[in-house]
Parts: C-alpha cells; structure tokens; sequence
C-alpha cells in the first residue's frame, strides 16, 4: 500500500508546467496534483482541443511523473460565496463577465461541471476544491442568527451542488471538499450536515488537511475515523498555532506570515500536527491514495521547504504491519 507522494502545483502556478515538472522529477516526487492556475491545466482548453490532454500526459511522462488529482479550488470557491471585488482576482475573465454577482456563481458551477468533464477526459477520478459558503460570515451569531437561516445556507449548497455532483457522478470522478474555514463544511460537525444535505451524495467526499483542522482545535484523529470512507484525497500540510496572550485563532485580520498571528501554516514538521499518528490513522482506515505535498510556508524558501517536506514524508510513508509484533512467539514455540 505504498502510496504516491505528490506535489500540489497551487502555490507554483507562477511557474510554466514543464519548469515545476522538471523541478518535481530532480527532487523525487511521483506526480503532481494539477491545479487549474497558470498552464499547470486549463479547463477551457482541455476540453476544446483533442491535442491538448495527450500534451499534458506526454509532458508527465518525459518527466516520469503521473497524475492522480486535479484541483479547482478557486472556481468552486464562487459556487456559493456571496460574490465581492475579492473574487474578480481568483477568476479568469471569463468567468467574472461582468461581476453580477449571480451571474458568476452560476458560470462557477457550470466550469466546476465541465471539470469533471476535464478530468474524465484527462483519466483521472478525483477533483479537489472548495465549494464557498452562503453563511460563513454568520460563523459569530450576533447580530442574532437564527438556525433557520444556518438550514438555509445548507439548503442553498445543496441546490447549487447537487447538479455538479451529479455531472461528477456520470463522469465517474469524484468532488473531495477541502474542509477549511470559509467553506460549508470546516469541521466534523459542519461536514456531518453538508453530507446530509447533499443526501451522502457518492460524489462529495473530501481532501483531507489537517491544517485546517489543528488551528480550530479540531483532532485530524477524530477526522480521519468519522469520515473514513470519504476521504478521497489527502493534502499534506503543517500549521503552527503561537496564541500568545495577545493573538486568537481568529488570525486578528493580519496577513500569513505576520508573526503576531495566533497561528499560520508551516512545512510538514515544522509545525504542531503528529505525522505519525496521522500515517497510522490512514493506515487504519486503508487509505492507498497520494499524499500531495502543499507547500504553504511564508517564512521558508519553497524549494527548500517542498525537498524538505518530501524527505519527511519519505521517511514516515510506511505500510501497517501484517503481523503482531509477539507472533514470533508462538511461531517459535510450534517449531
């Protein structure tokens, strides 16, 4: 059950293609999860040009590097946001249109649609994204905030994700949420409600990080075994939590990297989560998939910091053990 270690290309989209390809395959990583930024790969294009996925296939290849993910994060992020300026700069243009705020949920919803369709076409099952959140600025309940309007706010993702899950479905791929503040579903309880409301939808699983977790004093632990058969994918990144007396785990709208913050990301291991136990839980729960490498570190030099965090997970990428450790006891005494 070794499984892939991988490269999210998110935060190198500045980068051409074939340079982090030729970058990644130096460094030893197995493939890339492709981000839907730069040339890194283009939905649009994908889709309207029958040259245009051998291309990316023969440009993996030349480097001995596979794909198993792609990611859309951006894109799904609009589905259900209420849409603001903020948006106009993580959307191509064509997806902006004139910045009515309906008007770009709904080209949101159909480009998340013709990703599946992308991705199906590029032969692999698994997209990850965000979907954005009608309530998350109700996360505080004052002014008073009813549960009326929380069912609503499931209610609206539903609406809006059902039709996109469904496409997934047909497709044959599968959406994994990154449960992350700002989306519907940031911990285990909010996730528990968003499965509900898309009615387990088979298609809606998530992209675990547990980042995103230990900074809201969620267990990833805890995570992993409620939602063992969802985990369609896995992102590994590290945070560091300095709440200090001064800071809280509301960031106090400072910038990442700013060292008054209560907490930031980090590269794997040099923050406060347990690779480990993490390795032994997905263990546990036979999870064979990649573990994609999100480089997210304000302080480190990233290729430093994505040969550092490859040589960690290396190191701690071990199978479970088909045996108990004092079998050789018995073994022994039959002989």
């Amino acid at each position: 059950m070794t499984r892939p270690i991988t490269l999210c290309s998110s935060q190198w989209i500045d980068l051409p293609l074939e340079t982090l390809a030729k970058k990644a395959r130096s460094w030893g990583f197995d493939g890339l999860e492709l981000s839907c930024g730069g040339d890194h790969f283009e939905v649009d294009k994908a889709l309207e040009s029958d040259s245009y996925i051998p291309q990316k296939r023969d440009l993996l290849e030349k480097y001995q590097l596979k794909c198993f993910s792609i990611s859309n994060h951006l894109v799904g992020q609009c589905v259900c946001d209420p849409i603001d300026a903020r948006h106009k700069s993580i959307l191509p243009p064509r997806l902006w249109g004139d910045g009515e705020p309906e008007g770009v949920r709904q080209r949101a919803a159909e480009e998340m649609k013709r990703t599946a369709l992308a991705a199906q076409k590029l032969g692999i099952n698994t997209v990850n994204g965000f979907t954005g959140s009608s309530i998350w600025s109700r996360l505080y309940f004052f002014p008073p905030t009813s549960q009326e309007a929380v069912d609503e706010g499931f209610q609206d993702f539903a609406r809006r994700w059902l039709p996109i899950l469904d496409t997934f479905q047909a497709c044959n791929v599968r959406f994994a949420l990154e449960v992350h503040p700002t989306e519907i579903a940031y911990d285990i309880f909010t996730m528990q409600r968003a499965l509900a409301a898309v009615n387990n939808h088979p298609s809606f699983g998530i992209n675990f990080d547990p980042s995103h977790l230990v900074h809201q004093f969620v267990n990833p632990l805890i995570f992993l075994a409620e939602f063992a058969d969802r985990i369609f994918h896995v992102h590994i990144k590290d945070v560091k939590i300095r709440l200090d007396g001064r800071s809280s785990i509301l960031a106090s709208h400072l910038a990442f990297g700013n060292p008054r913050r209560g907490w930031d990301f980090v590269s794997p291991g040099h923050g406060d989560l347990r690779w480990d136990e993490i390795i032994r839980k997905l263990n546990e729960i036979n999870y064979s998939g990649p573990l994609s490498i999100e480089w997210e570190d304000s302080g480190m030099e990233r290729e430093w910091g994505a040969q550092d965090a490859l040589g960690l997970i290396k190191k701690i990428n071990f199978e479970p053990s088909n045996r108990a450790f004092d079998s050789v006891f018995s073994e022994v005494s039959k002989q």
